[in-house]
């Protein structure tokens, strides 16, 4: 039986294109496909050749998440922890949960919407 992967996480944020240039400088990502989406919104899918976010907005997106309503974050996989938090800081956002343990280090931020990420190192 083959192993699924995840191809794509979807997620609601009041500025496509402020999350965009996050996502870019942060991970290292290309835009692979941006335009209409339902609800007169606008989607642009930002990730690898393999996998991808989402990011979906209309005019009443306004974030206000909460976490786990509905979801509790998403993980991001890094090589340099320390080149990734000064990139978070960079774009007015504030690092916090600083933990060292198996399988490596890792730190959160909240984005403009209130969505939770995980930054983790492996190295």
């Amino acid at each position: 039986m083959p192993i699924a992967k995840l191809e794509h996480v979807n997620l609601t944020v009041s500025n496509t294109a402020r999350m965009v240039a996050l996502l870019s400088d942060l991970c290292g990502w290309h835009v692979r496909w941006e335009g209409p989406s339902m609800n007169n919104g606008h989607t642009v899918h930002i990730g690898s050749d393999e996998a991808y976010l989402a990011l979906y907005t209309n005019d009443q997106a306004s974030g206000g998440y909460s976490k786990g309503q509905p979801l509790n974050h998403v993980g991001l996989q890094v090589e340099h922890l320390a080149a990734a938090e000064k990139i978070v800081i960079g774009a007015g956002l504030k690092p916090f949960g600083h933990d060292d343990y198996e399988p490596g280090q890792r730190f959160y931020f909240f984005d403009w919407d209130g969505i939770e990420f995980e930054v983790a190192s492996y190295e």
